[in-house]
């Protein structure tokens, strides 16, 4: 198996220099994205360069040109000794993941229907899928039956009268009741002509609706 086919769904953790120089790799579903790491295997000619550079540096550089001349070495094996690494860790990763031969993704073995032998993308499990079906229906119904008891109460709500909103006196929302619920300021004041009974502005000084004279002692209010 070369390296592209798996271009997608693995991280190189490898480092090429220093005392923890080594080569791993992480490999993950592409459904659901767990992961799987393999076991960490040391690079010893990486981690020879670093331990002399660290000896040569306690030293004051007296090994400097033997630690370069195995850092260079280190350098020089670091591609075909990763490549080594690479293919034995893909020969691990087939036994933890599957490759779906739909869509041709990596999934792990939650991820796979062996009945199938294809991805729970591609091949749902039945069984889940009319359970989450069923859910589905449940909490439409629901919404429907709330959306018809929202309407009925809707039905009952006064829609006409007006309704004031933000207190004249306190600047403080009222509630949409009679009276403030901040400062107790009463809110509804209606005048009404005591001939026809129709509502009259406050300082009105006749009724729009019969053009009977008011005044302030033949007002109602309520």
């Amino acid at each position: 198996m070369s390296e592209m086919k798996f271009a997608d769904n693995y991280t190189d953790l490898s480092r090429e220099r220093g005392v923890n120089a080594g080569f791993q790799f992480e490999f993950y579903c592409e459904r659901c994205h767990d992961t799987w790491r393999t076991d960490f295997v040391p690079y010893r000619s990486g981690q020879a360069s670093g331990w002399l550079g660290k000896i040569s540096g306690v030293l004051g550089g007296v090994l400097g040109s033997v630690g370069d001349t195995v850092e260079g070495l280190a350098e020089a094996g670091w591609g075909k000794a990763r490549d080594g690494a690479f293919k034995e860790a893909v020969e691990q990763a087939k036994g933890h993941f599957h490759r779906c031969a739909r869509c041709y993704q990596y999934v792990c073995d939650k991820c796979w229907n062996m009945g199938s032998g294809l991805c729970m993308n591609c091949a749902p499990d039945v069984e889940a899928e009319i359970e989450a079906a069923r859910r589905e229906g449940m909490v439409y119904a629901a919404g429907e039956k709330a959306a018809l008891e929202g309407i009925r109460r809707g039905k009952q709500k006064d829609v006409k009268k007006e309704r004031q909103l933000v207190c004249t006196e306190c600047g403080e929302p009222t509630g949409a009741g009679k009276f403030c619920q901040s400062c107790g300021h009463r809110l509804v004041q209606v005048n009404h002509c005591p001939g026809c009974q129709a509502e009259v502005a406050l300082n009105a000084r006749f009724c729009p609706e019969c053009g009977r004279k008011l005044q302030a002692r033949d007002q109602r209010k309520e």
